[in-house]
């Protein structure tokens, strides 16, 4: 494996030769965590080293609609500027799946002054991260990620069903953890682990999960804007290997009625720069006080981070009583029923996992946001509520129950927008909106059903 960490234009050169590469796709992440870009000849992305795209590329909705008006157009202009894109070195991988030689490279945003588009991604985990490096600390997250396999489906009237594996069966049960229900899609599983490694992603444990079809991919623990670009690319790897072998992935939050939802998890730790010890432990290997506060900004900012973590009307769904995935802001320790959970470790890999977020999250704007309350809870010394040692699903609902109230949580709260950037809340929440009134203009089937004769 080639450490690109420092990777150099004239390394990315000398890679492009080794492998012969004649095209490369330049990729922006948008706030859907949706691959935006062009796609270049090897000799035009080599004169150019760059490109320009339209400022609200990366700023759309899911449907690819933005606001008309408003408080939007006070961080982009009407005019419709360009941004101007400059390579990553550091993130160039092979395209495994493509047929000529291509290379795919995630590119950054800047303004033609040269400063980094503040609502793109990238730029808002790029800005956490640096608040973390001021303090001479170094976050390290690992997150675990769950999806579905779906059979084909063209019709979005129609319920998703699980696939049929190499049994010439669909699972119609629960297998948690099951190794047969995983080798059930063996020949799909090979094509996305022979991909990962031709693009050099550090996934590690695969897993079967709770729902029917529900998978969990965990990443090895590493910096945060490293990860969020692996999460970012293996989401659109599984995709591409899913539709060669006649089926869907999905990273919904809560894509079948009566099945569990897909969430994120991301453990989180954060180290001393300069000696590289875990800033959560004490020398004797106890908690550290630091470890509390950072708990308890989890606590005090998830509520209105929770339109970051949780961004459309479907991941909601995700988050109700006894479906395995949280309703409060509770912590504990080895307890998976709380929002906020501490793994057993011993003292230098002593983390705090955040359970709330789900697998539709950008990974770049969750991560950025998952940081942004711990650090926010160190700086303003945020004690934690005391530590919950039963089951968490018996307690009230502490998170915002739709996208909504959500979104007026994340407007209000004005140390969030401190740390991730005014300019990104406000492009974020104004999209949103827009999202929101969309799906209000659908009727649902249960309306129907249930609406239709009986009021």
């Amino acid at each position: 494996m080639v450490d690109k960490k420092n990777f150099s234009f004239g390394d990315l050169e000398n890679w492009f030769n080794e492998r012969r590469v004649t095209e490369i796709e330049c990729l922006v992440p948008d706030l859907t965590g949706v691959a935006r870009g062009k796609i270049l000849p090897r000799e035009k992305f080599t004169e150019d080293r760059g490109m320009r795209l339209p400022e609200v590329v990366v700023a759309m909705g899911v449907t690819g609609v933005f606001p008309e008006e408003g408080p939007y157009y006070d961080v982009i202009t009407p005019t419709d500027r360009d941004m101007h894109l400059r390579p990553d070195p550091s993130t160039v991988r092979i395209v495994p799946w493509a047929t000529d030689p291509t290379a795919q490279v995630i590119h950054d945003c800047y303004d033609r002054d040269g400063r980094l588009v503040p609502y793109a991604p990238r730029s808002v985990l790029r800005r956490v991260c640096e608040l973390y490096a001021a303090e001479g600390w170094t976050p390290i997250v690992a997150p675990e990620l769950e999806f579905y396999l779906v059979a084909r489906n063209t019709d979005p009237d129609v319920p998703l069903k699980p696939p049929v594996g190499r049994s010439g069966r669909s699972e119609t049960s629960r297998q948690a953890y099951s190794i047969d229900a995983v080798n059930e899609f063996d020949p799909l599983f090979e094509d996305v682990y022979d991909y990962c490694e031709k693009m050099e992603l550090n996934v590690d444990t695969l897993i079967h999960e709770i729902g029917a079809g529900q998978m969990e991919i965990n990443f090895f623990h590493s910096e945060p804007l490293g990860l969020a670009d692996e999460v970012f690319l293996f989401k659109r790897t599984v995709r591409e290997a899913a539709l060669r072998h006649d089926m869907f992935a999905t990273f919904m939050a809560k894509p079948i009625a009566g099945e569990p939802g897909s969430a994120m998890h991301v453990h989180q730790s954060v180290v001393d720069s300069r000696t590289g010890q875990n800033i959560f432990s004490n020398p004797d290997g106890t908690p550290s006080q630091a470890f509390h506060w950072y708990i308890g900004g989890l606590q005090r900012y998830i509520p209105a981070a929770m339109a970051l973590f949780a961004p459309y009307v479907n991941s909601y769904r995700r988050l109700a009583r006894f479906t395995a995935a949280p309703i409060n802001i509770q912590w504990g320790t080895d307890n998976r029923t709380v929002g906020i959970r501490s793994p057993v470790a011993p003292p230098q890999a002593r983390r705090i996992e955040n359970r709330v977020i789900g697998a539709d999250a950008n990974p770049y704007v969750a991560l950025a946001a998952t940081l942004a309350c711990g650090y926010l809870g160190i700086k303003h010394k945020v004690e934690p509520s005391p530590e919950c040692k039963g089951d968490a699903y018996l307690g009230e609902y502490q998170l915002p129950r739709s996208l909504g109230e959500a979104l007026t949580l994340l407007r209000d709260e004005r140390d969030l927008a401190s740390v991730l950037g005014q300019g990104f809340v406000t492009v974020y929440s104004e999209i949103k909106e827009v999202e929101y009134a969309e799906f209000m203009k659908v009727i649902s089937p249960w309306e129907r059903e249930h609406l239709l004769l009986h009021v």
